[in-house]
């Protein structure tokens, strides 16, 4: 667990998690770091809170202590969302400081009791409610419901300009000591970049429109640094993220960019086959090109790639009068993520029968993704020259196709 000064009388304090599933479910190759804050004013405040994933309350004790605060002076915990990689120190803290104050919204109220069966000296905030700490320090809140979860805040404290916003303009990615963006080098701040990308798909995504109308509340705050619940500090540049998200956001329904993502799957060999004529045909055309193989590549990995293109090529065999399963389950989660508005094609083989599109028509119905599809190759057993043909004149189509739509 780190300790660094984020401006005057704030502090963060960070723990990096790796090898996990992120909320039991998302792959972090690159980990993830968890960030909580100390505010020092007369009176003294943790916003958010590092889980217990690093010995807590014994790592926080040697924490406090050098930052020379009694761990008894703790006055409030502001708890800007609940979530337990959030909140779940709460029942350790209590091993420290029994005498405490929560602030946080009226759901974040309710689930409190849910979650640790805690109702005692809650204070409940709405948009533009303040807390005074002293020195200067006011806090002022807002609520961003549903960025991810219905009870969430942002907590901005108005002499510093700092932004605690928790899980909006948050990324995956370890953080070190320089975890902020004027410490770090151009090549790293595309590394957080793109870990933000795939935190932003994978955990925040299908919350889109509620992203976007927190971003508009946000706006009018003279917002000098913003340090987020997970990924670096923004202290240079803090509308380099604004505008990041604000992008992210238009990826929802798209166009996104100029790029196409293969999603394939192959039992034999077959789809396969194609798959390869389909790579070597894209290398000769001006356009980024992501190829990830189901299942041996992770959901997020794939939402994630998926996200930033406007194109989508999805290749699998038909199965039992199915799709390959594992094509249908990443399809599934493309529709509750709400990726919607692609241009796509889809090509593969089958046996004895086909059934592949049907099952593919449905999920895209269910789901409501308003792709637009380029008319679909089927192809009995192995794909024929006449097959590879007709499938590379799709593909060229669907490369034009996606060059107008971000172009125009």
């Amino acid at each position: 667990m780190n300790v660094t000064k984020v401006t005057e009388d704030i502090y963060q304090l960070s723990v990096n998690v790796e090898n996990i599933l992120f909320e039991g479910l998302w792959e972090i190759p690159n980990g993830v770091s968890v960030n909580s804050y100390i505010i020092k004013g007369d009176k003294t405040a943790i916003v958010d809170g590092v889980c217990g994933w690093d010995g807590v309350p014994e790592s926080l004790f040697k924490l406090l202590g050098k930052l020379e605060i009694d761990p008894k002076s703790i006055e409030y915990l502001i708890i800007n969302h609940m979530e337990p990689d959030h909140s779940g120190w709460i029942e350790d803290f209590k091993k420290i400081n029994n005498d405490f104050k929560i602030v946080c919204s009226q759901k974040s109220a309710e689930l409190l009791d849910a979650f640790y069966n805690h109702k005692e000296n809650i204070t409940i905030v709405k948009d533009n409610d303040t807390l005074d700490l002293g020195k200067g320090h006011v806090l002022k809140f807002a609520e961003i419901p549903n960025v991810h979860w219905p009870d969430t805040i942002v907590t901005f404290d108005t002499l510093t300009g700092t932004l605690f916003s928790c899980d909006a303009f948050g990324s995956f990615g370890k953080v070190t000591d320089s975890n902020y963006d004027d410490l770090l080098k151009p090549e790293e701040i595309e590394f957080y970049e793109r870990e933000a990308v795939r935190y932003y798909s994978n955990i925040v995504g299908a919350f889109s429109m509620p992203t976007k109308k927190a971003i508009e509340k946000c706006a009018p705050l003279p917002i000098k640094i913003i340090a987020p619940g997970h990924g670096i500090v923004w202290r240079k540049n803090p509308s380099k993220i604004i505008e990041d998200y604000i992008r992210y956001v238009s990826y929802q329904k798209g166009p996104a960019k100029e790029e196409i993502t293969i999603i394939w799957g192959s039992m034999y060999g077959m789809t396969e086959k194609a798959v390869n004529y389909v790579a070597e045909l894209l290398e000769k055309e001006s356009i980024k090109v992501n190829s990830h193989q189901v299942p041996q590549e992770s959901w997020g990995t794939v939402l994630a790639s998926a996200w930033n293109s406007t194109g989508i090529i999805l290749a699998m065999p038909t199965y039992e009068y199915k799709m390959f399963p594992p094509m249908a389950a990443v399809l599934e989660e493309l529709g509750k993520k709400k990726v919607q508005g692609r241009k796509a094609f889809r090509f593969g083989s089958y046996g004895w029968s086909g059934g592949a599109q049907k099952e593919l028509d449905e999920i895209m119905s269910r789901y409501c993704m308003n792709w637009d599809f380029i008319e679909s190759v089927e192809f009995k057993g192995a794909p024929r020259e006449e097959d590879l043909r007709l499938i590379g004149d799709r593909v060229k189509e669907l490369v034009k196709i996606v060059k107008e739509s971000v172009n125009n």
